[in-house]
């Protein structure tokens, strides 16, 4: 694939390869680092903002049951209180990314930030399902400068050394602020309401956001670029292009389909017959995330020994092994259930996001700005879709389109690895020739 400079940090994701505007040695003393001046400021920042951005991204999935019951709406209809946020940060998360090259990474999480919470003290006071949907879908454009800005704001100010416990705090900031803000909207609307759980949640991001504001160290090693369309435009058509990164981008496009309409849809069933739980219970089972930073973590060693197709076939084992466990109506099978989909998609979605940035052999802030678009596109479709199902045919019918995913996922691995195999036999005939 022929580079295209667009003047975009190579790196957002790949702690080996410096991005373009910091080029300098690891060794630059006023780079970040471990134990050295700013690099706890910007650590607390970094998770701070990472907790807005997914606390107020999914802050209704917990609440969609109570949703639908104070507007009349089906579970079709309220779970685009969730899809439009993610649909939206799916479309803006590439032009919202080039602009950060122009006007810098601090400056770009500062305005998304600031703009994202003010929505989300409007949110409560939706006076329609209709206007829920639209203030939730400006919420989610605007939350969408916030993650492929701050990969790159870690690539340019801190060393490669320290690069990846960086980034790793900023997704622990994810999946802390996601985890939490569910559990936090379902014992508050369980006390006073739907309305009052998104004021708390509001209120958290505006915490998080002061925190950041406070914390974050300016950038020293930004320099601005020229927006360049064209470059752009030809850098994005040589990621499509490829093979590889398409397949990567429609895994984890299908795996969030997956994840999207299991727990958009999850509340629904857990709140009827035969479980019949409140609110904050059902909130509280969003500690399974826990499950999945675990599974993650545990991604690359899997790698490691499996492969990658190796790793992304247990992945897909493990959600279908959950997707089919979860149709018992025992509770403990069902938590068993999500338990298992939850590692399987968190395992999924580590392997294909980091092997996005080890393909990609130009333009990785693009390379991965596309793969995040698959990825909540794929999180807007699965609420959706999910939820149609459900209305269709109960749970039985959210699972059937989880499996179809799976299957998905399963027939573009199995692609892979018959591609590869043609590869290596191809390569190996000519050595034999020579022989």
């Amino acid at each position: 694939m022929p580079p295209a400079s667009t003047g975009a940090s190579t790196v957002v994701l790949d702690a080996a390869v410096p991005s373009s505007t910091a080029a300098a040695s690891p060794t630059v003393p006023d780079r970040l680092a471990p134990g050295g001046p700013g690099y706890r400021r910007m650590s607390f920042a970094l998770f701070a903002a990472g907790i807005a951005t997914f606390a107020l991204l999914y802050s209704t999935q917990a609440l969609l049951p109570a949703v639908s019951a104070s507007f009349g709406a089906t579970a079709g209809q309220a779970s685009w209180t969730v899809s439009a946020a993610t649909g939206a940060l799916a479309l803006c998360v590439l032009p919202l990314s080039a602009l950060s090259e122009r006007f810098g990474r601090r400056q770009m999480m500062t305005a998304s930030l600031v703009v994202a919470v003010v929505i989300g003290l409007l949110v409560p006071f939706a006076p329609s399902i209709g206007w829920l949907i639209a203030l939730r879908a400006v919420q989610g454009a605007a939350l969408a400068g916030l993650p492929a800005s701050a990969m790159a704001y870690l690539a340019e100010e801190v060393r490669p050394k320290a690069l990846v416990a960086a980034i790793g705090l900023f997704v622990a900031g994810n999946s802390i602020g996601g985890m939490s803000g569910r559990i936090l909207a379902g014992w508050v609307a369980q006390l006073w309401g739907w309305r009052t759980a998104l004021g708390a949640i509001g209120l958290l991001a505006v915490a998080c956001a002061v925190v950041f504001h406070l914390m974050i160290p300016k950038a020293r090693h930004f320099s601005p670029a020229s927006l360049n369309p064209k470059a752009l435009a030809r850098t994005v058509t040589g990621h499509l292009s490829d093979p590889l990164l398409r397949r990567l981008y429609a895994i984890g496009a299908l795996f969030m389909t997956v994840f999207g309409a299991v727990y958009t849809v999850i509340g629904y069933r857990l709140v009827d017959e035969p479980f019949g739980l409140p609110q904050g219970i059902v909130g509280s089972v969003f500690l399974v995330y826990l499950v999945g930073t675990v599974s993650s973590a545990a991604a690359g060693r899997l790698v490691a020994r499996l492969g990658r197709r190796g790793a992304l076939y247990l992945a897909v084992s493990t959600t279908a092994a959950g997707l089919l466990l979860s149709l018992a109506d025992q509770l403990a099978a069902v938590l068993a259930g999500l338990v298992l989909i939850t590692a399987g998609f968190f395992a999924g979605h580590a392997v294909a996001s980091s092997s996005v940035s080890r393909t990609a052999t130009s333009g990785r802030a693009q390379a991965s700005a596309l793969y995040q678009s698959a990825y909540y596109l794929g999180s807007s479709a699965g609420g959706t879709l999910g939820a149609v199902a459900f209305h269709a045919g109960g749970w039985a019918g959210t699972v059937a389109l989880g499996i179809l995913a799976v299957l998905g996922v399963l027939s573009i691995t199995l692609f892979g690895t018959r591609a590869a195999r043609t590869e290596r036999l191809r390569a190996a005939v000519p050595a034999a020739v020579r022989n």
